[in-house]
């Protein structure tokens, strides 16, 4: 029992860790999907990485990734609210098969010792 507590506790762990650390890839992968907004990339993430996704980290992140022109927005109206919709840029889709592509290369290394 105190294994499988452990293990959970690892994956928890991992999780925040990811979302933090590839926040912007995981942004990135929400408008690829398709266009949407923020709350909703919140309520996605929370969804499936079991992690709480704050609008503190969120927005600058967004906000980022448009002066990058990695995303753009508009203003849309939806149920009588108008909202921000962010979508994918070409650019950001080079950009997230860029990452796609490292970090399919560094998981498929078997051999991590060090090279000399």
């Amino acid at each position: 029992m105190e294994n499988q507590e452990s293990v959970e506790v690892f994956t928890h762990q991992i999780r925040r860790r990811f979302v933090k650390n590839f926040l912007d890839m995981l942004i990135l992968r929400s408008v690829e999907a398709q266009p949407t907004w923020g709350y909703d990339i919140i309520k996605k993430t929370e969804a499936t990485y079991k992690v709480k996704l704050r609008h503190g980290a969120l927005y600058p992140m967004l906000k980022k990734l448009e002066t990058k022109g990695l995303i753009k927005s508009r203003k849309e109206l939806q149920k009588g609210r108008v909202r921000k919709v962010y979508e994918i840029t070409k650019t950001g889709k080079q950009f997230l098969r860029s990452c796609r592509d490292f970090l399919m290369q560094q998981a498929s290394k078997h051999d991590v010792k060090g090279q000399e």
